[in-house]
């Protein structure tokens, strides 16, 4: 339902299909979503790992919801939104902002921040799809046919293969791998709780509540664990400014749409997608030549993928 102020006539009311979608309208193809949301997922990955080498976690991330909000503030009062109606919706909204972005985000930066490789962190993390299929099986009635269960499990083995080579376990330590397991379950039970308590929220309102209550949560934490130390640099503006605008924003709300549209398995598939961008940014960029067991990797978790996320065609009556 849309709050009377998006009725009033005005000059600056931009049209939109839908009220809940910011960057990507009920017109845009579902898969034209999944693939922006990849590819920019994947290039988080180099993105963050720049910052860090500038700004510890928390500082980093202060910085770049900092930012996010100067962006989203004038944003939101040209798009007028419509807001979530009474305090419970306020409250359901924050919760997944938290959940999504400050514990998810300060955990996997944390865990690279504490020396944790990326492939061990990609790795990590790829068992979201399987961890939302058990929920969503458990808790939400979703029901998974055999081969999206085989496609889970081939999608993670895939991903296994492609970051093996890269997996240093001697230079895991407790406090790593505990922030980074805090990520994994932030993310997957973030995702899930704005799907089930925030299914019809305007997601360009609930961007600048969450951006805020966001910023609230590290600033504090930066302020008095890591004395906000920054080394300024173009590399560090750089990687705040594409995680903000692409990943924050866009992929983000790209992200939701998608979970809207579909089962939440088959879209948090996708994720196993994104070492697979990394990846490959990392041949172009640094000219890191994929190995044979990283090319078996990819196609295999490119087949599980498509047996998760595909679709039979509806027979006919």
């Amino acid at each position: 339902m849309i709050g009377a102020a998006a009725h009033r006539p005005g000059p600056l009311r931009r049209p939109f299909s839908h009220p809940a979608e910011l960057v990507s309208p009920a017109s845009t193809p579902s898969h034209l979503l999944a693939w922006f949301f990849v590819l920019v997922w994947g290039s988080g990955y180099l993105a963050s790992k720049t910052g860090l080498q500038y700004a510890p976690p928390f500082t980093f991330l202060s910085l770049r919801f900092a930012a996010a909000l100067l962006v989203a503030v004038p944003l939101v009062l040209w798009l007028r939104p419509a807001w979530p109606s009474g305090w419970a919706a306020w409250g359901h909204v924050t919760v997944a902002g938290l959940l999504m972005h400050a514990v998810n985000l300060g955990g996997s930066h944390s865990a690279q921040y504490l020396g944790m490789s990326a492939g061990v962190t990609a790795l990590v993390l790829s068992v979201q799809p399987l961890l939302t299929a058990l929920l969503a099986v458990g808790f939400m009635g979703e029901r998974l046919a055999p081969r999206q269960w085989l496609g889970v499990a081939l999608g993670l083995a895939g991903v296994a293969l492609v970051v093996w080579h890269k997996i240093d376990l001697r230079a895991v330590s407790v406090e790593a791998a505990f922030a980074v397991l805090v990520s994994l379950t932030a993310i997957t039970l973030g995702t899930l709780y704005q799907r089930a308590f925030c299914p019809t929220v305007d997601l360009r309102a609930a961007m600048l509540i969450q951006f805020g209550a966001t910023l609230l949560a590290v600033l504090p934490v930066a302020w008095a664990v890591e004395g906000l130390r920054v080394q300024w640099s173009w590399p560090l503006l750089g990687a705040v400014g594409f995680l903000v605008i692409f990943a924050s924003i866009f992929a983000v709300n790209a992200l939701h749409t998608l979970m809207r549209r579909g089962q939440a398995t088959r879209v948090t598939s996708l994720l196993y997608l994104t070492p697979l961008i990394a990846v490959g940014l990392e041949w172009l960029m640094f000219r890191v030549q994929p190995t044979a067991l990283t090319w078996l990797g990819i196609a295999v978790t490119c087949a599980g993928v498509a047996l998760t996320a595909w679709q039979p065609a509806p027979r006919a009556a």
